[in-house]
């Protein structure tokens, strides 16, 4: 049994990887300073021996012993990431800054949760974990595409300059249960429209992609990263390059899995917003053995049903 560290462990993906992680029998420290995180994401678990909960924001150092960390610590949609700009950098360089510090110390094994926002508005497709990026800087994504690059540096350096066992992937859209209603995701923000009957807007003319990725096989994806030997770093992309489609295509298909009356409305694009988002999963399939198994309108169907349950509770 190891003692895990999962920041950003209330949220989203962590708190799936929190459960993921507890039902291996391993001892979990959730830490999160529940900006973004929700208790409730993690409130079945409160009862477990090998889970324990710590308020902390990683802009601190934290000295805790473990053998490993998961560093998912960052507001990841556009809503929050720029809420406040840069708190969000500070959440990405500082908290890698903290959390290499402490995985130096203890000598553990960290993973940094990075983003296929470091690819940009890509000229190239599908991106390939070779590929540099076309990112606007000085952008209203630059605070989280930047800070994410910058902490992707951070790690590098710590394993060239201490030998760090450091590990990145590049995380591409995903989606399912324990998302939040109002962090204006496309999936989730189309499902809550939906179940209300409300319009949904799509942004331009719904044509950019993205590629959508199922929690469950995401989270599967950073185990088996954790797992690699050490000197495997990365970075290496998780999503699912088989479930690519339009924003417009996802609008549709929502509305027909949720026999919704919403009606499609369109909105101009937002700035630095990518038109295609694919990942080439050719190294996560070599290297990891990793391949997503969830089909979209299966995965659509449990977030949906997650949603509906909300909404049933009176929560959305």
């Amino acid at each position: 049994m190891s003692t895990i560290l999962v920041t950003g462990g209330a949220g989203f993906l962590g708190s799936h990887l929190c459960e993921k992680l507890v039902d291996q029998g391993q001892e979990v420290l959730c830490l999160d300073n529940f900006f973004i995180g929700n208790k409730d994401n993690i409130r079945h678990l409160l009862g477990e021996p090998n889970f324990e909960v710590i308020r902390h924001d990683v802009i601190h150092p934290i000295y805790l012993e473990v053998d490993e960390i998961y560093n998912l610590a960052c507001p990841a949609s556009p809503i929050h990431y720029q809420y406040n700009s840069t708190k969000t950098v500070k959440t990405s360089v500082l908290g890698a800054i903290n959390m290499l510090g402490l995985a130096k110390r203890v000598q553990a094994k960290i993973l940094q949760a990075s983003t296929s926002e470091v690819y940009g508005n890509p000229t190239e497709h599908p991106q390939t974990e070779r590929y540099w990026g076309n990112v606007n800087p000085i952008g209203p994504r630059a605070c989280y595409d930047e800070g994410k690059r910058c902490a992707e540096t951070l790690f590098f350096t710590y394993f060239q300059q201490h030998k760090l066992d450091v590990k990145v992937v590049r995380i591409f859209n995903t989606y399912g249960p324990h998302m939040s209603p109002n962090d204006g995701r496309v999936v989730s923000n189309f499902i809550v429209k939906a179940l209300g009957n409300y319009d949904i807007e799509v942004y331009g003319d719904g044509s950019q992609t993205r590629s959508f990725c199922y929690v469950d096989d995401l989270i599967n994806g950073l185990i088996k990263m954790m797992d690699t030997v050490v000197g495997f770093t990365g970075p290496v992309n998780l999503g699912n390059p088989t479930q690519e489609c339009t924003i417009l295509e996802l609008a549709k298909r929502i509305i027909a899995l949720t026999g919704s009356s919403s009606k499609i409305v369109y909105r101009g694009l937002p700035k630095d917003d990518p038109e295609r988002r694919k990942p080439d999963i050719k190294k996560a399939s070599w290297y990891l053995e990793w391949h997503p198994k969830k089909d979209l309108d299966q995965g659509l169907t449990q977030t949906i049903n997650y949603f509906r349950g909300l909404r049933e509770k009176g929560e959305l």
